[in-house]
């Protein structure tokens, strides 16, 4: 079988890494367009890779006739238009997250995957493929520690850009959380509370840091996430499962200078499994549209109860997924 020809759209820090991912470590892909809203930027990465070409529009990427697959590493703004140029050509793509950068059309993106009876979309929330989190799902799977009742989160960073503010603590970090406790329990949640701490002296004046979130899910279960993207040490991620007969726990003492080289193997893992199930005909392998919508439903909540202060309710759309 010939490699899967993968245009990758973005090639900011993530894009590059995946275009150097897909050409040293994914076997049965190749990168053959890149595509960059700055053409020098998409030159210089195209140049690294023999073979690939520059596309100076996305949209003509997704249609070329040189290219099988699309990887999408844009910006979350662009992300409606450029999903639904990759059904309408019925391209597998794999999205970074955000699927979309709102409810509405994220839940239309869905809708229109469905109409399709096909599955083309995988989002990327990579600490599905973490080896750390793999052990913890099946543990927990196995009832090793019988019914999970509550989880403790953690996910701090040592720095953020200057643009970042206090919703995107619930849009971009928060996000990662979201998707770990509904792959984790496999179930929805139902509602979402931000509390407001005393805000770090280190952050920039403004931003609401540390942040705790609190989730209950469908059927009750209790979630706690500690948010601090300000914490000037390093990159941490923890989780710890509560259940009936025991706990579990993960990420504890496990420190990197980024997000990038804590989870480096997950998204090996995760571009290696796309790869493998586009090639299959399967075109999913982890987190779909369903998934990207339904979290970005609960930051929306979550943004909500960030300026209220109250428990928002979240609720989802029926009937109009492939899960």
């Amino acid at each position: 079988m010939s490699d899967l020809r993968i245009a990758v759209l973005g090639v900011g820090v993530m894009g590059a890494d995946h275009v150097v991912r897909i050409a040293n470590r994914i076997s049965g892909a190749a990168v053959t367009v890149v595509n960059d809203y700055l053409p020098e930027r998409a030159a210089e990465v195209a140049a690294t890779v023999p073979g690939a070409r520059v596309a100076n529009d996305p949209f003509d990427a997704i249609a070329a006739d040189d290219v099988d697959a699309v990887l999408l590493a844009t910006p979350g703004p662009t992300h409606e238009k450029q999903l639904l140029a990759c059904l309408e050509h019925r391209k597998p793509v794999l999205c970074e997250k955000p699927l979309t950068t709102d409810v509405e059309t994220s839940l239309e993106v869905v809708r229109r995957e469905a109409e399709l009876e096909k599955p083309l979309i995988q989002v990327g929330f990579m600490r599905r493929f973490d080896p750390e989190y793999q052990h913890l799902k099946a543990l927990l799977d196995r009832g090793e520690i019988g019914q999970p009742l509550v989880m403790h989160c953690a996910h701090r960073n040592p720095a953020v850009p200057p643009s970042f503010n206090s919703a995107m603590i619930v849009k971009d970090s928060l996000v990662h959380e979201v998707d770990v406790t509904r792959f984790l329990f496999g179930e929805e949640i139902a509602s979402v509370q931000i509390i407001k701490p005393t805000p770090n002296p280190g952050a920039r004046e403004g931003l609401q840091d540390p942040q705790i979130a609190i989730f209950q899910t469908a059927s009750g279960r209790h979630v706690d996430v500690e948010l601090f993207v300000t914490t000037g040490v390093a990159y941490e991620v923890r989780t710890e499962v509560v259940g009936e007969h025991g706990s579990a726990t993960i990420g504890f003492g496990r420190k990197t200078p980024g997000f990038r080289e804590y989870f480096g193997t997950a998204y090996d893992i995760e571009v290696q499994r796309w790869v493998d199930a586009v090639r299959s005909g399967t075109n999913v392998d982890g987190p779909t549209a369903w998934d990207g919508y339904a979290a970005a439903a609960v930051c929306a909540a979550g943004v909500r109860s960030l300026e209220s202060g109250e428990r928002t309710a979240i609720e989802l759309a029926e009937g109009v997924s492939l899960r």
